[in-house]
């Protein structure tokens, strides 16, 4: 099993506390399941799209001619103030074994551009910071409304991770508790300052940046890299620099920064398959109550469904019945794929 060295092992997700297990050699096994397609294209406007500039939603309001980004509160949303409430008698049963509570919170869609065919990668700079600062701005607004104590916003892109509006946007939960995810970060990172009296996210960002060959995109803010511990074949992670807890406390500049980072990394995505890559993004950032979380950084987490072109990472046994992700390609290989695109002739669409 010699030529198997490097391509079949076992890692440590420091972040999340769990084993990965690494089986690249299985990749060229024969496969018989469906392929991912590729996005089709969409109009400039679309006339039937609940997202455009002029157009009336499902419960009759209308969006306003918009120029920039748009928000407005999610017309079906999972969390809302205006939630059924739980009556007392309902909260617990099975002798408080079960328990229930109003799904109170807000909900928000976040319109990055009025066109609708077009992408964060494919939009310049100037365009794509601004988004980068409402969603700053968004959980300031919602860090002051009363039993909000946690902001999750999240893209879901391309047909293949179930969105069937192309138009570019993301959404914005706002909740009573914490995300999964950042719970259990905030654990790890308290679990590693006891046992090394250091900071867990700075310690992956210093092991990332020695190694330096899964590093896809840095400046002088924010750096972005496929970590050690990757779990899907694309999977990466984007860190501000400086540390944050949350978006709150980020300057212009250093949102400027993270969008610059962030593009970067799409465009090589986009360039290397040669269409709209999709994936999903999640801004981890920690709660907005009023506890003490400076040990948190928050970071973006891309997770691609695609293992390499029009194959897609299908979640199984392992991942969803056992709760431990089996990966079938090795960062390094996938790192170096995204570090040797060249971004020269990439097609900006002012």
């Amino acid at each position: 099993m010699k030529q198997q060295e490097g391509k079949w092992e076992q890692r440590w997700h420091p972040l999340w506390r769990e084993w990965v297990v690494y089986a690249a050699h299985r990749n060229q096994r024969p496969w018989s399941g469906e392929e991912a397609s590729q996005t089709k294209a969409a109009p400039d406007y679309d006339s039937d799209c609940y997202l455009c500039p002029g157009n009336v939603r499902v419960h009759g309001a209308t969006n306003p001619n918009y120029q920039g980004v748009y928000i407005f509160d999610n017309d079906h949303p999972v969390v809302g103030q205006d939630s059924p409430e739980i009556s007392g008698d309902r909260m617990t049963s099975a002798d408080g074994l079960y328990r229930r509570r109003q799904a109170d919170g807000i909900a928000r869609v976040v319109c990055y551009d009025p066109r609708h065919n077009v992408t964060l990668s494919e939009m310049p700079l100037i365009k794509v910071t601004p988004v980068f600062i409402a969603w700053r701005e968004q959980v300031r607004e919602l860090q002051q409304i009363q039993n909000i104590s946690f902001v999750h916003i999240f893209e879901n892109k391309g047909e293949i991770v179930g969105v069937s509006n192309p138009h570019p946007h993301c959404q914005i939960y706002s909740t009573n508790f914490c995300f999964k995810h950042v719970e259990r970060e905030l654990q790890s990172a308290e679990q590693y300052k006891k046992e090394t009296g250091q900071n867990l996210f700075t310690a992956v960002i210093e092991a990332e940046q020695a190694e330096e060959i899964r590093i896809i995109a840095q400046n002088d803010y924010a750096i972005a890299f496929i970590p050690f511990f990757a779990r899907y074949a694309y999977e990466i992670l984007i860190f501000p620099k400086r540390r944050h807890a949350n978006l709150i406390t980020m300057s212009d500049e250093e949102l400027n920064g993270m969008a610059s980072v962030f593009q970067e990394v799409t465009r090589r995505f986009d360039t290397l398959f040669s269409m709209r890559f999709p994936y999903v993004m999640s801004i981890l950032q920690s709660p907005v109550d009023d506890g003490d979380y400076g040990d948190y950084h928050l970071h973006f987490l891309i997770q691609p469904p695609l293992r390499q072109p029009g194959l897609q990472k299908y979640l199984a046994g392992p991942e969803i019945g056992g709760g431990n992700f089996m990966a079938d390609t090795m960062p390094e290989e996938k790192a170096a794929e995204l570090r040797a695109v060249d971004l020269t002739n990439f097609q900006e669409l002012e």
